[in-house]
């Protein structure tokens, strides 16, 4: 098995590991957005921990040791704007239909795009102009946006969530530029975000049944799986290859959505999936032409 097949099959899975957790968060029940993404962040943080430090054993790490090492302004900003995010997107999956919420995160990408050229000086092409305009109008059909409609702030609050999902993973992109051991960046959006949630659920937190705790700690096991996926695909596979294949969360979120929770996407919608999806595709193609244009050129 080559190591690009490697790569869909560990990026499919990851796919289908956030498509579980997005259905689980609504079938949490009624308990605050915050309390529900503790759960996530703490599986999440206690999993990567074991890793760091296992991994630390075997070959130390050099910010271990020299934690001055860490570009900490940045690290701060990647977990703020990360945790942000995902707060926005837990809101959305609580209000919307789960596959709304979930194809509305995935803008994250043509965030990442507009905040890499503002901030990191990176060139936007004609190209990715024109994806861009495919993707906001996608987001339009999604969204339906209506001063009077009664879902409009949800959206709003899903589509912020993918907006701040884009500008952590441009610092996200800064941190490995700068040579900061991935698995220090993973573990410190995971505490960070523990930390927050529980200072905020000081005086917020609601009792919780069996059943509530079990789903949770299913959505907090989910999201890890869905983490790591994502991670071993990127080790075997370049993302100009495989990066497409992670919006089969869209479709597999749509379908559990469906079977369990009754939900199905009007026309609208579909036709905005389909907008944002052929944006991403065209982007794809396009940098995947570039980059084996400049490696043959090199």
């Amino acid at each position: 098995m080559s190591n690009r097949i490697k790569g869909i099959l560990c990026i499919l899975f990851s796919a289908l590991g956030f498509s579980f957790m997005n259905l689980f968060v609504p079938l949490a029940g009624d308990l605050p957005t915050i309390q529900k993404t503790l759960f996530r962040n703490l599986v999440a943080f206690l999993v990567a921990l074991l890793a760091l430090f296992r991994r630390h054993r075997r070959q130390p790490i050099k910010e271990l040791k020299q934690p001055e090492l860490i570009p900490w302004k940045l690290m701060l900003m990647r977990v703020s704007f990360g945790t942000l995010g995902l707060f926005c997107n837990f809101y959305a999956l609580d209000h919307l239909l789960i596959s709304d919420a979930s194809v509305l995160n995935k803008i994250a990408p043509f965030a990442t795009l507009i905040f890499s050229a503002l901030f990191l000086a990176e060139s936007i092409s004609k190209q990715h102009i024109f994806a861009l305009i495919a993707a906001f109008l996608g987001v339009v059909c999604v969204s339906k946006p209506s001063l009077d409609s009664p879902h409009l702030w949800p959206y709003l609050i899903g589509i912020l969530g993918g907006v701040m999902a884009g500008a952590a993973y441009t610092c996200v992109r800064q941190l490995n530029k700068r040579g900061v051991t991935g698995a220090i960046t993973i573990a410190s959006f995971s505490g960070f975000s523990s930390l927050v949630c529980l200072l905020l659920l000081i005086t917020g937190f609601q009792p919780m049944s069996l059943k509530q705790v079990a789903i949770l700690l299913a959505a907090g096991i989910a999201a890890t799986c869905g983490q790591f996926g994502i991670t071993y695909a990127y080790k075997f596979a370049p993302a100009s290859e495989i990066s497409i294949f992670d919006y089969s969360a869209v479709i597999f979120t749509g379908i559990l959505g469906y079977l369990f929770l009754q939900q199905q996407a009007d026309g609208l919608s579909l036709l905005g999936y389909g907008l944002i999806f052929m944006a991403t595709l065209f982007t794809f193609i396009y940098n995947r032409y570039q980059n084996r244009r400049a490696s043959g050129m090199s």
